[in-house]
């Protein structure tokens, strides 16, 4: 039996290689399919970035846990109805003074307390103690910047890199008002510009999908604009300037909330890991032959 068939990601030498996971809410558990690919191919990431989902994502492969193993977390607690009730009734309300504690708040969850409920007992609690450098996009609210978190308590980190404005309560950290790291950042490649000789990126962040017949809703036209307006960072980021591979799994039709649908979100992006595979066998094969003249 290989290291590629059981999960068990073996460093392979040569050129080093970085990943950058994108947010796009629950259409990034199409990342799982990437870490596979780079498990099957033998890749140990020498850095990762991270936004939003990506910075959940990120974390667990960050952490050591192979593709395999996330797959198998994901079809666990998500595509379970029965797993998904017990924790979300394990978060409830357990006093008067706990509901009145944040305020209310009637359209704002917890997203601190969510993440603690769903992530995997794995996660260590602080970025010292992964297994491969991470970094994390927030963005600071009042401060109207970019944030780029690389130490400390990770719990707090990827809670306000995937605080989805209007859906989770903004997260208060060293003194700042931290949301969504996809406002500014959605797929923060450049960060790993200077850690590796390839630079992976993948973009989630998809776009509205639908024709002129139909008129959004307002949830959807609210989700629709952000994703527009992340996908415009991406392109002006772009012409900038581009990492070695940017790839961008088929993932538009499933929404931002969907992440009950761990399967079919899995099988219609499969197609992202022989794409990834081409281009890292191209890439690879390229940079040693520079290395080598």
């Amino acid at each position: 039996m290989t290291a590629a068939s059981t999960g068990e990601r073996v460093a392979r030498p040569g050129p080093s290689v970085a990943v950058a996971f994108g947010g796009g809410g629950a259409r990034g558990i199409a990342h799982v399919n990437v870490i596979e690919a780079l498990d099957e191919m033998g890749i140990r990431p020498v850095a990762i970035s991270g936004s939003s989902i990506g910075a959940i994502m990120g974390a667990g492969m960050a952490a050591g846990m192979s593709g395999r193993e996330i797959r198998a977390y994901c079809n666990e607690t998500l595509a379970n109805r029965a797993q998904v009730a017990g924790r979300m009734w394990k978060m409830r309300p357990t006093s008067i003074s706990e509901i009145l504690a944040g305020g209310i708040r009637f359209t704002q969850f917890n997203i601190e307390k969510i993440l603690k409920a769903f992530l995997p007992e794995r996660l260590p609690t602080t970025f010292e103690e992964l297994e491969i450098p991470l970094a994390v996009t927030a963005t600071d609210f009042y401060g109207q910047q970019e944030v780029i978190i690389e130490s400390g308590d990770l719990i707090s980190a990827i809670a306000a890199s995937a605080a989805i404005p209007a859906l989770f309560r903004p997260i208060r950290r060293d003194g700042r008002i931290l949301i969504d790291g996809g406002i500014y950042n959605p797929v923060p490649f450049e960060l790993l510009e200077e850690k590796a000789d390839i630079v992976i990126a993948i973009d989630v962040v998809g776009g509205p999908v639908g024709d002129d017949d139909k008129m959004p809703s307002s949830i959807d036209a609210m989700f629709g604009a952000s994703q527009l307006m992340m996908q415009s960072i991406i392109a002006t980021k772009l012409k900038r300037t581009r990492p070695v591979i940017f790839l961008r799994p088929q993932v538009s039709r499933f929404g931002v909330l969907d992440f009950m649908r761990v399967a079919p979100i899995l099988r219609e992006s499969v197609g992202v890991k022989d794409e990834l595979k081409h281009a890292l066998d191209a890439a690879l094969t390229f940079s040693e032959s520079r290395r080598s003249a």
